[in-house]
């Protein structure tokens, strides 16, 4: 019987590690005001897949209201995930800013696109109890 992660095209294998790293990250404009159109909302997903094509990760689902975005992206295990999202919301900031001045304006004032803040949450894999049970049942017998 071959490993689980030999079949399973979730898992991604490198050199040195097999992995399948998910987080589920929300970012809200600055002031939590709600400069997102369809537009928008679209080239934002342009461009924070593009952002994470240069980190070698996944943006494998992207969503959004007129005050946050919902990301779920893989990622591989050198990517700190700061680091991510520094960049997912520093390279969309700048170019939405460019590409739809007078409506961002509206809505935003000063240089800040994003709230400084952010949500993430590592997903997918087995649930907390199942890992934590199989650990368990690694010790070694006395």
């Amino acid at each position: 019987m071959s490993p689980r992660w030999e079949s399973n095209p979730d898992i991604r294998r490198g050199r040195t590690v097999i992995h399948t790293l998910h987080a589920h990250l929300v970012f809200t404009p600055r002031y939590r005001r709600g400069p997102f159109t369809d537009e928008i909302l679209r080239r934002c997903e342009e461009v924070m897949r593009a952002v994470c094509t240069d980190f070698e990760a996944e943006l494998v689902e992207f969503n959004g209201e007129r005050d946050h975005v919902h990301l779920l992206v893989r990622y591989p295990p050198k990517v700190a995930l700061s680091r991510l999202v520094g960049s997912l919301k520093g390279v969309s900031a700048r170019r939405l800013r460019q590409e739809f001045p007078g409506h961002i304006r509206k809505y935003l004032w000063g240089e800040h696109f994003w709230s400084p803040s952010y949500f993430a949450a590592s997903c997918g894999g087995a649930p907390l109890a199942t890992v934590k049970e199989y650990i368990e049942s690694q010790k070694r017998p006395d």
